[in-house]
């Protein structure tokens, strides 16, 4: 598990090439809409784009991507949408984690799993549990998930299990309760669909992440789109607080390179 540095607090380590990409898969609807196809078409092809994605940022060097497949908002979508996204989550779940096991990927869902039948609990703890030693790269899907839940469960946990920190706890404490302490903040976050909202989408985590939105629909995003995204990202100047001339200063101390430092601002 890697050392998960907060990045109000520290400056973390970075690079050309985003370790930790978070996405928002937008636009499925739409596509099949534009097709003259029903909706549960293009979530189907969505899966497709899914596969890809995950292949994309494994050659491209990302270690960790984080996908926003079902928000604890979408339970208000038309009750037919929904049967039929558990149903394909409950087919992926049975045809995908054996896959993602040979090829070296641990695989992560975060969310509230209370609301989920337990035939698709039992296939993600399963899944979990089977890639639980794989560290090539790691995959997190994010369902029944919202952020606000995420920071309030941590809070309700750390409380539970340390009452004493009550009224004196602080980021390092509560940190390692978010359901997404596997993983380091992303760097980069995608938005795919043309709408331009983090969605309540990893609300803490994404404090200091570099944000990109394209009109692509999720369906039709590929390594090409990747590659923009990554290059959009490369041109950002990530200073966490400092001003250009202390980013460069720091860059030229440590060879072009960022190491994780005490903040000074």
């Amino acid at each position: 598990m890697p050392t998960i540095v907060s990045s109000t607090r520290e400056i973390p380590e970075t690079g050309e090439i985003p370790q930790h990409v978070a996405i928002i898969m937008d636009g499925n609807g739409r596509w099949a809409k534009n097709r003259f196809m029903p909706r549960m078409a293009g979530h189907k092809r969505g899966v497709e784009t899914v596969r890809s994605a995950i292949r994309a940022c494994m050659e491209r060097g990302v270690k960790y991507l984080t996908l926003f497949a079902f928000s604890s908002e979408n339970w208000r979508r038309p009750p037919e949408e929904v049967a039929f996204l558990m149903q394909l989550f409950i087919s992926v779940l049975e045809q995908e984690v054996s896959k993602l096991h040979e090829n070296g990927i641990r695989f992560k869902v975060i969310g509230d799993l209370s609301k989920f039948e337990p035939k698709i609990v039992e296939f993600i703890r399963n899944g979990e549990a089977l890639t639980a030693a794989n560290e090539r790269f790691t995959l997190t899907i994010a369902a029944n998930y919202g952020g606000r839940w995420d920071i309030m469960q941590a809070v309700r946990k750390m409380l539970a299990e340390c009452p004493h920190l009550a009224t004196t706890f602080d980021e390092k404490d509560l940190m390692q309760y978010f359901a997404l302490n596997h993983a380091p903040e992303p760097d980069l976050f995608i938005r795919t669909g043309g709408e331009k909202r983090i969605s309540n989408f990893l609300l803490w985590q994404l404090a200091y992440t570099e944000l990109y939105f394209t009109d692509t629909l999720w369906p039709d995003f590929d390594a090409r789109a990747l590659d923009l995204a990554i290059q959009s990202y490369q041109q950002r100047e990530r200073r966490f607080g400092r001003t250009s001339e202390q980013l460069q200063a720091a860059s030229s101390l440590r060879g072009g390179r960022e190491v994780a430092v005490k903040a000074t601002a």
